[in-house]
């Protein structure tokens, strides 16, 4: 579980540093079954990640199982309380040498969901450090509620949109999350941050898996899919996702498709966030 003092500090700050997650074994097998499933994968017409790369839990059983580690749930409860659902969930994989990097954002700006209750878990699947272009965050920035951003036509911006903080932002008051293979942050949805290009030689991979309680509602006409992974949904507010099965390759295709089809045409039609961008 996570400490008092951590979870203090995702309260004034936003967000937890890296805590252990998983053993050395476990990110060794995260990260080999994720280049294998996920490097190479072509792109969703006018998306920069790649569609495998987008809901991979709706794909792989690897992804299916990572969201739903024991340890990592019990890590979210502490932060979100008992009845979870992974919302959405992206590969985030920076080649050694790419000048690719994300922008300032919230991720609330595109989330569309009500009450701002989001986490986002990000697993760290290789090492990564300040060369590498690891996450960094504006400490308190939650709690200056949801600012405009502006979409940027920039291919070097890992967002789907380009989205970006359109204010500026003291980069000097940044703090930077450098990460061991198996480790664990957390942030607000809220939370103000960004990652660099890597300028090393090492391919840096990490998981950004974004969590709610199941009172949480999306504020679009679209009805989204979402995975329970813990708990009880009293709610239904979103249609519920099958888990990944051995020789069910052709149904999770399916499933996936339509899952991001609906994520993608809700994330343009959200009425409060057409002032945003």
């Amino acid at each position: 579980m996570i400490a008092r003092d951590d979870l203090d500090h995702y309260r004034d700050f936003g967000f937890i540093r890296p805590q252990p997650l998983l053993t050395a074994g476990e990110a060794a097998r995260c990260r080999e079954a994720c280049e294998r499933s996920c490097i190479g994968a072509g792109r969703k017409p006018s998306r920069r990640q790649a569609a495998g790369r987008t809901k991979p839990y709706l794909l792989f059983p690897w992804a299916a199982e990572l969201v739903r580690h024991p340890k990592l749930l019990d890590m979210v409860e502490a932060v979100i309380g008992p009845d979870i659902l992974v919302f959405h969930t992206t590969v985030w994989i920076k080649e050694g040498g790419s000048g690719s990097l994300v922008p300032w954002h919230q991720d609330g700006t595109y989330f569309g969901l009500e009450p701002l209750e989001q986490v986002t878990a990000w697993v760290a699947l290789t090492e990564s450090t300040r060369e590498m272009g690891c996450l960094r965050f504006l400490p308190g920035s939650h709690r200056d509620g949801q600012v405009q951003h502006r979409d940027h036509d920039d291919e070097t911006l890992m967002l789907s949109r380009g989205q970006t903080i359109q204010r500026g932002v003291d980069e000097g008051s940044a703090v930077y999350l450098e990460f061991a293979p198996g480790e664990v942050s957390f942030h607000h949805t809220m939370a103000m941050h960004s990652s660099g290009p890597n300028r090393s030689a090492r391919r840096r991979i990490g998981i950004g898996i974004s969590y709610i309680p199941a009172h949480v509602r999306h504020v679009s006409p679209v009805r989204l899919s979402a995975s329970l992974v813990r708990g009880r949904d009293r709610y239904g507010h979103f249609d519920p996702e099958p888990r990944p099965a051995p020789g069910g390759e052709e149904a999770a295709a399916a499933t996936h498709a339509d899952s991001l089809d609906r994520f993608w045409c809700a994330s343009e039609c959200i009425p409060e966030m057409q002032g945003i961008h």
